[in-house]
């Protein structure tokens, strides 16, 4: 029972210290059953609580933009394997996460339903301000950045084998997001769609706060606008 007011949680029966537990397991990357194990919260109950907390953190990020100064904006694809004959951008199957990453900062994601131009280009408009100067690869989508007002857009040849670019063009940050997004999620062995917004957001949590103690910012957070 609860012995308590929760500060974190509201109008909750858990009390304070054992949710702190259940915390501190979720900001150690622990699995749902792991952290019931691990204080005696039913696996039923962590799994609610963990779907608080990710929506919590999700509603966070969106927050945390428009973004300026030195940023890169790439796509990716996340699911199933490469179905044969499927290949590069608009891999059959695959969920298509948009990205913008501010130069040795944060980087934010979204979900998009395709790589077109309108597609990337209103999701920029909305994330990444005017003065900004950008970073891309070679895709066709990027044609209308200079139109759209970003002055200073400068793009890395993928297809020429020019990875790294010249100076600071280049588009590392949010590829090494990407490596990382990818390998932590296939711990999950796939994730339902109505999920991985979820997940993919938590992801971006935790990178943009690697340097930091995770949970302590996790109750920060949560101190400040608890769930309920």
């Amino acid at each position: 029972m609860n012995t308590g007011k929760n500060r974190y949680y509201k109008f909750s029966k858990i009390s304070e210290a054992r949710f702190r537990r259940l915390l501190r397991a979720f900001a150690m990357d622990l699995t749902a059953s792991d952290a019931a194990r691990l204080t005696g919260i039913s696996l039923r109950s962590v799994n609610a609580i963990y779907l608080k907390i990710r929506r919590r953190l999700a509603a966070y990020c969106e927050e945390q933009s428009p973004y300026s100064g030195e940023v890169e904006l790439d796509e990716s694809y996340f699911g199933p394997r490469r179905i044969r004959g499927k290949r590069g951008r608009g891999a059959g199957g695959k969920t298509i996460v948009f990205g913008v990453f501010k130069r040795n900062g944060h980087v934010y994601t979204e979900i998009v339903p395709d790589a077109k131009k309108k597609t990337l280009l209103q999701v920029v408009r909305g994330r990444v301000t005017l003065d900004s100067v950008v970073h891309t690869d070679g895709w066709r989508a990027y044609d209308g950045l200079v139109d759209l007002g970003y002055e200073k857009h400068y793009r890395v040849q993928h297809a020429d084998n020019e990875f790294v670019g010249q100076g600071s063009n280049h588009i590392n940050g949010i590829e090494s997001f990407w490596a990382y997004a990818k390998l932590r999620l296939s711990r999950f062995k796939g994730l339902p769609k109505h999920t991985f917004y979820l997940h993919l957001k938590e992801t971006e949590f935790r990178f943009n706060n690697r340097r930091e103690d995770i949970y302590k910012r996790l109750l920060k957070l949560l101190r400040e606008r608890p769930i309920e």
